[in-house]
């Protein structure tokens, strides 16, 4: 079972900061040059970076292009024709961002080359188009980069697709094929609830491997620094219908900094505007998310999924569990008619699915849903929080796989929540009686419902906290679109409190779907 709790906090916003440069080794300095790069010397660099304190970066961006505004950052644009390893016809090409209005922070790019050497990746002016901008680039020197992005064949053999990009803090995102971004990843999340403000640690520098004639995936390699922490981290992206990065960490706190309240691992931000639990009367749109749910199975087997929420206050949900098999935030609906939004295309949008490699002991999985008044803003964070921390300098080691999946996706062996509605239909309940009531209409679908006939002797089992009481359920086909079709109504005792919810389907003894949960939020 999973242990719940949610609560309500107060976010306290902390800039991001640039962050240190440990050491020449490794970093395409001189001595780069004379050293063979590892996985081993990347986890030294930042052990060592550790045992030292924090210094921000000096660096600063051209006052030419801290001047410019978004659209004029937009129009600088690659060539790409100087895209890396294009010239060599090899099966991945890396183009890069650059700096600028809120992308100020220069991160370092190098090559890994096929005998281990590390080849450094400087800023030129020449790699990029300008625009209608009236810079002149030519005095800057090697103000570094923004970021960079992966290209692949994943749509067409005769074209190079954006696959993944690294860009701002320790944000990645990446696509399979026939889709289009959405949500985000981080490398790591530090207090983003339970401290005085949220740290952003940064990927500082990144190690591009160069690619084999041939390869089937593509490897990065990333230093992370932020005031409490250092980390080594390891990519290996397998393009396909579903990308799939496969993530080794070494994360070490650092030594005489300010202890850690909540140390986020594969942290995953997403929006969700509204949906069908939470629709808005003055939008044509019948939903704006790049995510509707968080999905996560604990070691045990058991299925949750809690539909995501824009609540008017910020709002933390906590799921203990032991040695979780899985977490994720998820775009179930893929239909054109859930959004019916001809640009932004959310069916498009990918889920993100994180597999644990190796057993992750105790902990939780920790939701966090924010208020936001447009789709621009993400406002969920969904991230694992271990039970025990590490000692400063000592190393917190695990690894995952990232799944950025389409239509084929994660879910249950047995059957999953496809819709959550609230709300009253046509009904003999007069208005008062309405009053201090919610209905939920709730349809499920999967194989083991396909598998039951229709006069099945199928059982919801509901349950709430204290201040809740079930009036009533009900469970019956629907024939529209075979499935089954929950109805349950629900008196809060107290509304200015909110009420913990739970519900799955029971055939005879044996349980024969996921386990919906959520939060009647108060009035």
């Amino acid at each position: 079972m999973f242990a719940l709790f949610s609560r309500h906090f107060t976010p306290v916003a902390t800039p991001w900061r640039q962050l240190l440069c440990a050491a020449v080794l490794l970093l395409g300095g001189a001595s780069a040059h004379a050293q063979r790069f590892d996985w081993e010397r990347l986890t030294q660099l930042a052990q060592t970076s550790a045992q030292q304190p924090f210094r921000a970066n000096s660096d600063t961006v051209p006052p030419e292009l801290g001047g410019l505004g978004y659209d004029q950052i937009r129009d600088i644009r690659f060539r790409s024709a100087q895209s890396l390893w294009r010239a060599e016809q090899l099966p991945f090409e890396a183009q890069y961002f650059h700096l600028g209005q809120l992308q100020t922070e220069a991160v370092r790019l190098h090559e890994i080359t096929p005998d281990g050497q590390v080849k450094p990746l400087p800023y030129r002016s020449s790699d990029f188009v300008f625009g209608a901008n009236t810079v002149d680039p030519a005095g800057w020197g090697d103000i570094g980069h923004a970021g960079f992005r992966l290209h692949h064949r994943l749509n067409a053999p005769d074209v190079m697709d954006e696959l993944v990009a690294f860009l701002g803090a320790s944000y990645f995102r990446a696509l399979g094929a026939g889709q289009q971004y959405g949500l985000s990843a981080r490398g790591l999340a530090i207090d983003t609830v339970g401290g005085s403000g949220e740290e952003f640690p940064r990927f500082t520098r990144f190690w591009l491997q160069r690619p084999a004639p041939g390869a089937t995936d593509a490897t990065v390699f990333a230093l992370l620094e932020s005031p409490r922490a250092t980390g080594a981290y390891r990519f290996v992206v397998r393009p396909g219908e579903q990308t799939v990065m496969t993530v080794h960490a070494r994360v070490f706190l650092r030594r005489g900094a300010g202890p850690v309240h909540t140390l986020g691992l594969a942290p995953l931000t997403s929006m969700y505007y509204f949906g069908e639990n939470q629709p808005r009367p003055d939008d044509f749109r019948p939903e704006v998310h790049d995510s509707d749910g968080l999905m996560l199975v604990n070691g045990d087997g058991e299925w949750l999924w809690r539909p995501l929420q824009n609540p008017r206050t910020p709002l933390v949900s906590s799921f203990t569990l032991r040695n979780p098999r899985g977490f994720g935030l998820m775009q179930r609906d893929r239909q054109f008619t859930s959004y019916e939004d001809v640009e932004a295309r959310y069916e498009r949008r990918p889920s993100a699915w994180v597999r644990p490699l190796g057993d992750w002991g105790a902990g939780r999985v920790e939701l966090v849903q924010l208020p936001t008044r447009g789709e621009t803003e993400d406002n969920i964070v969904a991230y694992w929080v271990p039970a025990v921390l590490p000692a400063p300098g000592q190393p917190l080691e695990f690894a995952y796989e990232l799944a950025w999946q389409g239509d084929a996706q994660e879910r249950p062996p047995s059957a999953w929540v496809t819709q959550t509605r609230r709300g009253f239909g046509f009904t003999a309940l007069s208005t008062a009686e309405q009053a201090g009531q919610v209905q939920y209409v709730l349809d499920f679908a999967g194989p083991a419902l396909d598998a039951l006939p229709a006069d099945a002797p199928l059982r919801a089992r509901v349950s709430s906290d204290a201040n809740g009481r079930v009036l009533e359920q009900l469970v019956y086909p629907n024939p529209a679109t075979r499935s089954w079709r929950v109805t349950l109504r629900v008196q809060r005792l107290d509304p200015s409190q909110a009420v913990e919810l739970r519900a799955y389907l029971q055939h005879q003894q044996d349980v024969v779907s996921e386990t919906w949960t959520h939060l009647l939020l108060p009035e």
